[in-house]
């Protein structure tokens, strides 16, 4: 069904990466700007271009050629509100077209039109995977619920599989 949704926008894509994300007046986190970087793949198998490689909850992550990363889209689907004072995510309009070094990107998002992503339950937001992002604490932590999905049509070259 979601996979629906993104077929218009992105045809032949298929879910790559999932992931939950569950902030609570408890775990109540800040994420700085940054750009996604990496895959989720099954193995590690050296291929040029594709590195640095790490591990993520038992799983191999590398980061792709910026090209592959540029032809993914990710959608967030809200299952809880996320008004203006429960850290919603905010975009670096624009930011998605070219690699950007970690240690630059604050500086990066602040040259740029941003936009605060506010959610409704039900609410659904696909952007470029790689558009600069952040979610700052909460000033009212409230739940926030957010199922995170990463959608590519591309095929990984011979040796790589995604992780799905």
């Amino acid at each position: 069904m979601l996979a629906g949704i993104v077929d218009p926008v992105l045809p032949g894509a298929r879910a790559v990466r999932a992931i939950w994300f569950d902030k609570t007046p408890d775990a109540n986190w800040l994420v700085p700007w940054h750009q996604d970087r990496t895959i989720a793949v099954r193995e590690r198998r050296e291929v040029p271009g594709y590195g640095p490689w790490s591990v993520k909850q038992g799983t191999c992550h590398v980061e792709p050629p910026f090209a592959l990363l540029a032809a993914m889209l990710t959608m967030r689907l809200h299952i809880d509100d996320c008004p203006a004072d429960n850290a919603p995510l905010e975009v670096a309009i624009g930011s998605h077209r070219k690699r950007i070094a970690a240690d630059a990107a604050a500086a990066e998002a602040e040259e740029r039109p941003r936009h605060v992503c506010l959610a409704a339950p039900g609410d659904l937001w696909l952007y470029c995977t790689p558009i600069l992002h952040r979610s700052a604490w909460a000033a009212k932590p409230g739940r926030r619920r957010v199922l995170q999905m990463d959608f590519c049509a591309e095929a990984l070259p011979i040796g790589l599989q995604w992780a799905e």
